[in-house]
């Protein structure tokens, strides 16, 4: 197992952008935290240290309680291929899609167990008794029963899940319930993913959060978000507008690569367009290709000047996720049969991973370059890549499904789908707002005060301390 290094962040800095009241509730949480936790460890589990939103979750949230006084330590899952193949299936099966179409039988569930009891063989000199484990997503549910031997407190956290269950969900969930169930407490970003089995008392709703003084949400003026995009080759930018320097998360400098063919057989962007873009990883669910489909079917009632950008990672950078370069070839496969005049609107790029603090600078300065960000999710655990928009007071279009409906309030502080596959109506919502500036404006000034309302670290924290002091106090939730 990999571990990964959290270096502490003082609570002062998240307290900038609270009120006074929130500074004195987070301060009062982090007080009793010390109290609570002082000779134990939380230690949290997943399956990748970058190129998703729990990575990066946990590197904000682990920073912000090694900064209190908190001894946290976060581990990073040792497993193959195949592992993770049956993993993907799983996180979709959860969110009700076939997704491979291949089997969860005993041959798959024979080798998750192994690689499930090795990881644990590695933890179990490492735990003590009284210490908390967070275990997040699939890939860690076979760890549970292996962990509480240690005396630890084990809690297991599923960032993913769907409203309505299926035929198909039951199918994922049949395979995790002997896993999971044994878990302390069980953790859901809403009450409609967890299955009827979970007991209700040891069930905790504890959304998302999202830490603007991270490296991709911290204020970017615009000469340094045009130099950052011109040096990435990725808009024709204006040159010398601003500085390529950006801050990592530990506190040092980094300066922005020169790059080239970051966009994929196309042309970067041109000056004076304005754009439309999705960022999400190349996920069947996230449905690039179906956002594609809608800008080149409809573009000849798109403004001329409107161009679509598609951003996902390197797929060679995100080990967890196998089925990335397929869908990013279906989408190279659209592209290259349209039209000239359409495929020139059109651009697919993918962001280097081998520096993950100047791969979240550039998507910082592309959320931000953008007109209106869409994500046009086909299901959705909750969506990071629309609260990061939202924070930086961007219009966004994006589907009415699983936690993004908990962050829209739609026709308010965005517009929400009620079909994403409806690619009509997806487009009249993206042409509304690129007709209408003042609306747009209005949608992006409500979806920052939302986020700064319910989506910061704060609350999130906050919840944490409340779950810690149910398992070692017995305090009731």
């Amino acid at each position: 197992m990999q571990e990964i290094e959290i270096v502490p962040t003082p609570l002062a800095l998240l307290a900038q952008q609270l009120a006074p009241d929130r500074i004195e509730l987070l301060m009062s949480a982090a007080e009793r935290a010390r109290a609570m936790l002082h000779d134990r460890t939380i230690w949290n589990v997943n399956a990748t240290a970058h190129g998703g939103g729990v990575a990066e979750m946990l590197q904000a949230l682990l920073a912000y309680g090694r900064g209190a006084g908190v001894d946290l330590r976060w581990l990073v899952l040792d497993a193959d291929a195949q592992f993770f193949a049956t993993t993907k299936r799983l996180h979709n099966l959860l969110h009700g899609s076939v997704g491979d179409g291949g089997g969860m039988g005993d041959h798959q569930r024979k080798h998750y167990v192994s690689i499930s009891e090795a990881n644990v063989a590695k933890m179990l000199p490492m735990v003590k008794a009284g210490d908390v484990v967070l275990l997040h997503d699939p890939q860690t549910a076979g760890m549970v029963a292996g962990l509480r031997q240690s005396g630890a407190h084990v809690v297991w956290r599923s960032h993913i899940g769907r409203d309505t269950p299926t035929d198909v969900t039951e199918v994922g969930w049949s395979f995790l319930r002997e896993f999971v169930e044994p878990a302390d407490a069980f953790i859901f970003s809403r009450p409609q993913f967890a299955p009827d089995w979970i007991p209700r008392e040891k069930l905790w709703i504890i959304p998302p959060s999202l830490d603007p003084f991270s490296t991709k949400n911290i204020d970017l003026d615009e000469g340094e978000v045009a130099a950052a995009l011109r040096q990435a080759g990725l808009v024709d930018a204006a040159p010398d507008s601003g500085s390529l320097v950006f801050k990592r998360r530990g506190g040092s400098t980094g300066t922005v690569r020169r790059h080239r063919g970051l966009i994929l057989e196309g042309y970067w962007i041109p000056r004076d367009a304005r754009v439309v873009m999705q960022v999400s990883r190349w996920d069947r669910l996230k449905d690039m290709i179906g956002v594609m489909r809608g800008f080149s079917e409809h573009i000849a009632s798109v403004p001329d000047d409107v161009h679509l950008l598609l951003v996902g990672p390197d797929v060679s950078g995100v080990t967890d996720d196998p089925e990335g370069a397929e869908v990013l070839q279906s989408c190279m496969t659209l592209w290259r049969g349209l039209p000239a005049e359409i495929g020139d609107r059109i651009h697919l790029c993918c962001l280097p991973m081998d520096d993950v603090d100047e791969n979240a600078h550039l998507v910082n300065a592309l959320q931000r370059y953008a007109t209106v960000v869409v994500q046009k999710s086909l299901e959705e655990g909750f969506g990071l890549t629309v609260t990061e928009p939202m924070w930086k007071a961007k219009p966004v279009v994006a589907s009415a499904i699983g936690g993004i409906q908990d962050q829209i309030d739609d026709g308010v502080s965005g517009i929400l789908l009620p079909d994403p596959e409806n690619l009509g109506e997806f487009m009249d919502a993206v042409r509304q707002l690129l007709d209408d500036p003042v609306l747009a404006k209005s949608m992006g000034a409500a979806a920052q005060d939302r986020v700064r309302e319910v989506f910061l670290g704060d609350r999130h924290l906050r919840q944490y301390v409340d779950l810690f002091g149910s398992l070692i106090e017995g305090t009731p939730a």
